[in-house]
């Protein structure tokens, strides 16, 4: 295809995998925002692969950290980092910021949150993270929470009535809900109750690889019939075997499509653009990581000592180019290609942000 559309990454990370201080932190559970290496080859690799705009996961996902307060403080530890790098970076907090990003080639930041327990039992925090310029609510991690049911709570884990009123507050604030890591029940019954559409924004499609972090045919279609949006990733979760590849993220993009229609389906790769150098020294410490998820219950199915979080043949600074031949040679328009890439969130979030 000619030309080089919107790049939109629906949940990843800006970090230099590579960077000491990143490889030591890659197996703590409490990891944070002040342990990513936001250095120059990650700005740079970004910016060279195209990525327009990213929602980073800042904030509580699981540990002991006292989630409120941590999550206030790795809002002001984002803050000082798009601070500091101005021309590299810009705060997204609106649609028309991502067009600024795109026009001026910054890479956009967008605040997000991978669990909701920040909220604590106080809804009205809900208000507070909205001011502090986060867009982007995930209700549960893999866990169920006071919320809902994650991937790995029992499939019937229903959605709370605090999870409900957790969600008004997120439709009255115009942020958005994302139903990624949650379980079934939950995730349907918070598509219905929401005012306003939902995302789930990275997963894969169940109906082609039978795991618990990936949604059902009838999750993705109530998503998308709402006006929803879904992310696919790039993880391993995509193929049985637990080594995906970038076909199957072809092929798990076309089956979303045809569940959900062109408008409602685009990435969110869950990972980095700076790729991993060393394969062999990071296998070498992945089952001491996976171990460690897997002993605080925060693993999903199909974690195993053997999978790494990633598709070793769609990382990189080409990783999105890539996708966009392979799905051109799939057979997918150049139109349906730009809304893949980035248009459909950015649409989405159009009817969620209202600005």
């Amino acid at each position: 295809m000619t030309g080089t559309p919107m790049i939109v990454n629906a949940l990843g990370q800006l970090d230099n995998p590579n960077a000491e201080r990143s490889r030591a932190a890659a197996g703590e559970l409490n990891q944070t925002s002040e342990q990513f290496t936001l250095d120059a080859r990650t700005l740079s690799e970004a910016r060279a692969s195209g990525l327009t705009a990213v929602n980073i996961t800042l904030g509580y996902v699981m540990g002991d950290l006292p989630p409120y307060e941590h999550t206030l403080h790795e809002i002001d530890v984002w803050d000082r980092l798009v601070a500091g790098h101005p021309d590299d970076l810009l705060k997204v907090t609106t649609v028309a910021d991502i067009d600024t990003a795109a026009r001026e080639g910054r890479t956009g930041v967008i605040y997000g949150f991978q669990n909701a327990e920040a909220v604590g039992d106080d809804a009205g925090r809900v208000a507070t993270f909205a001011e502090r310029g986060v867009r982007v609510v995930q209700l549960t991690y893999n866990q169920a929470n006071h919320l809902g049911g994650g991937s790995m709570a029992p499939a019937d884990t229903a959605l709370t009535g605090f999870g409900r009123e957790v969600i008004d507050a997120l439709n009255d604030h115009h942020l958005m809900v994302d139903l990624s890591h949650s379980g079934e029940r939950t995730c349907l019954e918070a598509a219905r109750h929401s005012r306003v559409p939902v995302s789930v924004n990275h997963t894969g499609c169940r109906a082609l690889t039978d795991l618990p972090r990936n949604k059902t045919d009838e999750e993705l279609r109530l998503v998308a019939s709402r006006g929803g949006f879904v992310g696919i990733y790039f993880m391993p979760f995509l193929n049985p075997t637990g080594h995906a590849r970038a076909a199957d993220v072809v092929e798990h993009i076309a089956h979303a499509v045809d569940v959900c229609g062109d408008d409602h389906v685009g990435i969110g790769t869950d990972g980095p653009v700076t790729a991993i150098d060393d394969l062999d020294a990071y296998r070498a410490h992945l089952a001491e990581h996976v171990a460690r998820r897997q002993e605080a219950g925060v693993s999903a199915a199909g974690e195993r000592a053997d999978t790494s979080p990633f598709v070793v043949d769609l990382r990189g600074v080409d990783q999105f180019r890539e996708l966009m031949r392979l799905l051109e040679r799939r057979g997918f328009s150049s139109e349906r290609i730009e809304k893949i890439m980035g248009r459909n969130f950015v649409d989405y979030a159009a009817r969620v942000w209202k600005a």
